[in-house]
């Protein structure tokens, strides 16, 4: 199996394929960099992007999310031209109290991460679960292709 297939795309706003735009690499890496500089100004920060890993056995793909705090009804799983799409949106939650001045902040905002999966793949047999704020999508690998022998006829 071709590891590239499965490394992830991006985020939302890079999902194009570095094949058919030659800037997209340069788009990535600029959205990188402003994502990373916005998480570090308070109320600023809008996207939340969780850790994802992929490993693979024999049989299947494995996808494993860390989406803290979120639920099934959160969370939306598209597969579109052999691309899988995890999306969703964590709440703002914020709570100030100013007797003592108690203040609690959480990152919140929207977020899409894709992974692009090998051809063949039947989405019909894609399956996701999600507990504890973690979700488990189960890609089943498919069948390896069959070679098959033509017989070459002479002409009469």
């Amino acid at each position: 199996m071709n590891t590239k297939s499965v490394i992830p795309v991006g985020t939302q706003r890079a999902v194009t394929r570095r094949d058919t735009n030659p800037f997209s690499f340069l788009q990535q890496e600029i959205d990188r960099l402003f994502d990373g500089v916005s998480r570090n100004i308070p109320g600023l920060a809008t996207t939340v992007l969780p850790s994802m890993d992929i490993s693979e056995t024999d049989k299947a793909i494995e996808i494993t999310a860390e989406l803290p705090g979120l639920e099934k009804k959160d969370v939306e799983l598209n597969v579109t031209d052999n691309l899988l799409t995890i999306r969703g949106e964590k709440k703002n939650e914020r709570e100030e109290k100013n007797k003592d001045y108690h203040l609690v902040e959480r990152s919140y905002g929207s977020f899409a991460r894709s992974v692009e999966l090998p051809s063949g793949v039947k989405i019909e047999d894609i399956s996701a679960e999600i507990a504890n704020g973690v979700l488990k999508v189960t890609i089943p690998k498919p069948a390896p292709k069959q070679a098959k022998q033509i017989e070459i006829k002479t002409a009469a």
